[in-house]
């Protein structure tokens, strides 16, 4: 699993005028679990933040999991600017309700500055900032080879997800509890032997995540991310 940022940033009036990008960039470790930016960024359980302002909402074309709010949102006119990015980062379904998004927010307009400043870096006004070297995080679990490479049964990842269903929606609506449909399935599994290890702190997850083998986590990445 990948989570791409950058080493170190150029500077910029025009971000400068914002915030303090390099603190953005320690406070992007929060965004990183779903979302990558910078050189060779890809889509991931959320859209790319490359070129981001001046962007559509639900406007990049290539990633297929907005929710019908986001993109009624953006065919509606919504645009990222520094005022609708500042009012989704402080509470992202304030602004868009039904956002896939689950995330609650950052408080502290400081912060939402210095990672809004951040981000500018990566848009394509001011062009003339480079695209700054990316490097990656450190995964939240260091998996063996071959876990990540088994290779999920989706028909028993099926099976065994109705005790995930009990909570999670199977339509990817959140109603109270994220979303894990549409996980790449990297990222699923890491998650689930995450909490089976205890490093995420849900104890209902570490008690699901605890029950379970490889191969059963692998089948339900499969199922999951097919959905």
């Amino acid at each position: 699993m990948t989570f791409v940022i950058v080493v170190g940033i150029a500077s910029s009036s025009s971000a400068d005028d914002i915030g303090n990008a390099e603190k953005g960039r320690e406070i992007f470790q929060k965004c990183a679990a779903c979302h990558q930016i910078g050189q060779d960024a890809k889509n991931r359980v959320g859209p790319h933040l490359n070129s981001l302002f001046g962007r559509a909402a639900g406007g990049v074309v290539d990633y297929t999991k907005y929710s019908k709010g986001m993109s009624r949102a953006g065919a509606d006119g919504l645009k990222w600017d520094l005022a609708s990015l500042d009012a989704y980062i402080e509470n992202p379904k304030a602004l868009v309700s039904d956002t896939r998004m689950n995330f609650r927010g950052i408080k502290d307009k400081t912060d939402r500055d210095d990672l809004l400043a951040f981000l500018r870096f990566y848009s394509d006004n001011p062009a003339n900032i480079p695209e700054a070297q990316p490097t990656a995080i450190a995964p939240e679990v260091a998996l063996a080879p071959e876990i990540l490479a088994i290779v999920g049964d989706t028909e028993y990842g099926e099976y065994l997800s109705s005790e995930c269903k009990t909570c999670h929606q199977s339509d990817g609506t959140d109603k109270g509890i994220p979303s894990i449909t549409g996980w790449p399935v990297d990222d699923f599994v890491v998650a689930m032997h995450a909490y089976k290890i205890k490093i995420r702190p849900h104890p209902v997850m570490q008690l699901m995540a605890g029950r379970l083998s490889d191969e059963e986590i692998a089948a339900l990445a499969a199922y999951f991310s097919e959905l």
